[in-house]
């Protein structure tokens, strides 16, 4: 047989095997296709309508004073909810998989969505780093308010051991009170893992990083209706990893929001609890409220958007 032949007949055949390859792959893609085409819809409409409400001027502006309310009032749910509900065991897995973690699960998801907004929106790696520094500095405010509340409640508190009473017949009264023994030089974490009694002021750590993790989120969230706008204007497709980015971000906010509710309604707290409120507020006030709203000279990072829109979107918003 002519090797020339042979040679153009077997690229003939390899020619015939590439174009069934690249038809049974058309097939198996037109089904996806149409799942995923639904399921993108699905998406651009729940984002659209969630960066919607959290951009409200309703929201934005008055989101601090709806969690104050909850706060201060949500102890009051502790007349009328069940003492055996799951929620009322301090070892739910919600609180041991999210309580516990509240500020790390804020962090890497928030923070994500802020470097993927950020970089799609302008493609700057010096602008995402500024706009990212936000959570860190955050952060750090949260490190920083642990050890000084750790400090105080050290300072402010006592532990005491408690002993067994002395059985006396002629005295009732002094053997049903346990006597305590205290102990001087204990911090609240040695004298709790000593399993001694920890008595003094101290202020509800819980409540505060959820209160904070709260605010930030909705101030990080409140953009992405803008970005969706720019985008749309753009002629550009909104990005769908950025949309489940959003999409958690939001479920995580919904996740902080129940457990508040949870803490403050199952196991309350006077005035601990409020006084971890109030600071919460105090440190989403001075950082987004007080050193965001100073110029990147005066070494603040910005507020979230700034930068990253058109003159007109920004226009829109402070309208």
């Amino acid at each position: 047989m002519d090797p020339k032949t042979e040679n153009s007949s077997k690229s003939f055949t390899a020619e015939i095997n590439l174009e069934k390859l690249q038809k049974i792959a058309a097939e198996l893609i037109l089904p996806g296709r149409f799942i995923l085409r639904p399921l993108n819809a699905a998406l651009e409409f729940i984002t659209s309508l969630l960066a919607w409400i959290l951009g409200c001027n309703l929201v934005r502006r008055h989101f601090h004073l709806m969690l104050s309310g909850l706060v201060l009032f949500g102890p009051l749910l502790s007349f009328w909810v069940s003492k055996y509900s799951i929620f009322a065991n301090g070892k739910h897995y919600l609180y041991r998989k999210f309580l516990r973690s509240t500020w790390g699960w804020t962090c890497i998801l928030t923070g994500s969505f802020v470097v993927l907004l950020s970089f799609s929106a302008r493609r700057s790696i010096s602008l995402t780093l500024r706009h990212l520094s936000r959570i860190g500095l955050a952060g750090l405010l949260w490190c920083g308010s642990r050890r000084l509340l750790a400090l105080l409640e050290d300072a402010a508190g006592a532990c005491y051991e408690p002993l067994a009473p002395v059985q006396d017949t002629q005295s009732s009264a002094t053997s049903a009170q346990p006597l305590l023994l205290l102990h001087e030089d204990q911090t609240k974490a040695s004298c709790l893992k000593a399993n001694m009694m920890w008595r003094g002021y101290e202020v509800s750590q819980e409540t505060l990083i959820l209160c904070l993790c709260c605010l930030l989120l909705v101030e990080e969230l409140s953009i992405f209706g803008r970005h969706l706008s720019q985008e749309k204007r753009l002629h550009r497709p909104p990005s769908a990893p950025l949309g489940v980015l959003f999409l958690l971000c939001v479920v995580l906010l919904f996740i902080w929001m129940v457990l508040l509710l949870c803490l403050l309604a199952y196991f309350p707290a006077w005035p601990s609890q409020q006084l971890g409120g109030a600071l919460g507020y105090l440190g989403w006030r001075g950082l987004y409220q007080g050193w965001y709203r100073l110029t990147p000279s005066q070494g603040s990072p910005g507020l979230p958007g700034e930068g990253l829109f058109t003159s007109t979107d920004s226009d829109k918003h402070s309208q």
